[in-house]
């Protein structure tokens, strides 16, 4: 089956909620296969998966274009792009994939296994719950049989999207409406917004921000696949601890914050804006308010102690 921009879905009427799933690959050949068979195999909605894959060099384009000539519910996109990483990629799915025909929108991650009633709960959970956007905690598991729960369900606050995601993005169902809207986002916003490195905390930032309602799920939706080639992962252990101690103080951590703002142009959190002008005062403000800025209680506790590091060291690169 030829690539296409958008396919295009049966003109008839569906007694299933309709899915269009948004699957960014690279060099997937290792887990693409099963993941996308559980994508396939969900009950009791419609689905159509539109695969963008980065440049890659283990045939993974030409499998998903050989499953297409075998499932009509397989659509790869124009391959050629290197994108350099999962968002930008999520990004141009965002951008290209048309939504017009479907109930909902969903991200998939190239890797993980999908429990079969992922979409099918979602989706009650949204029409019951009168939300926009949907996420959920998931299962991480390793070769070796380990796995642990990933815990992302914890309250939602005030001001959290301004500061992390609503959990992994695989995880992610948004209304067509929503996604509508941050697809408008996406296009009118395009170079600024492929230089934001997290697509799931963009999304989450820009539903919240925009007023629709988000829930999240403490039922784990999916197998998340934890391997030496994950570009985001379980966020555990020393090494990661580590690596977010780093992004804090080389500036990424911040820059992230303003640019996403900037973007969105939320007006909610004042204090954002005020670190180009009043840098310390702002962070002060911030640590303040670590309560309402992050889910997690260690998170709370984290984030009101790095603010106060930043206080100390000064601007500098931030």
């Amino acid at each position: 089956m030829e690539p296409t921009q958008a396919g295009v879905l049966d003109e008839s009427a569906s007694p299933c909620p309709r899915f269009a799933i948004l699957l960014a690959a690279y060099n997937g050949m290792r887990w693409l296969p099963e993941q996308l068979d559980s994508i396939l195999s969900q009950v009791g909605v419609d689905v159509t998966v539109y695969v963008s894959t980065d440049k890659s060099n283990d045939g993974t384009h030409t499998w998903v274009c050989d499953m297409a000539d075998t499932d009509p519910r397989v659509v790869p996109l124009i391959y050629g792009e290197v994108f350099g990483g999962a968002a930008k990629n999520f990004f141009r799915l965002l951008r290209d994939v048309d939504f017009e025909r479907f109930d909902y929108i969903a991200f998939a991650d190239q890797d993980d296994i999908w429990i079969p009633d992922k979409l099918d709960r979602a989706h009650r959970h949204i029409v019951s719950r009168g939300c926009d956007g949907y996420s959920s905690n998931v299962m991480a598991f390793w070769s070796d049989g380990h796995r642990t729960l990933v815990n992302k369900s914890q309250a939602q606050v005030k001001w959290d999207y301004h500061f992390e995601a609503a959990g992994p993005g695989c995880t992610y169902v948004m209304t067509a409406a929503l996604a509508a809207a941050l697809k408008h986002c996406v296009i009118n916003h395009r170079r600024r917004v492929d230089e934001v490195a997290l697509h799931d905390w963009f999304c989450y930032a820009f539903a919240r921000a925009r007023g629709y309602r988000w829930y999240i799920d403490a039922t784990p939706s999916l197998l998340y696949r934890q391997h030496e080639n994950n570009q985001f992962g379980v966020n555990s252990g020393f090494k990661a601890f580590q690596s977010r101690v780093n992004q804090v103080f080389n500036g990424w951590w911040l820059a992230q914050v303003r640019l996403i703002s900037s973007i969105l142009e939320t007006k909610d959190l004042i204090l954002i804006s005020r670190l180009d002008k009043s840098y310390r005062m702002a962070l002060f403000g911030l640590s303040l308010c670590a309560w309402q800025c992050r889910r997690r209680l260690r998170d709370k506790l984290f984030f009101a102690l790095i603010c106060w590091a930043l206080m100390f060291k000064g601007p500098g690169n931030d």
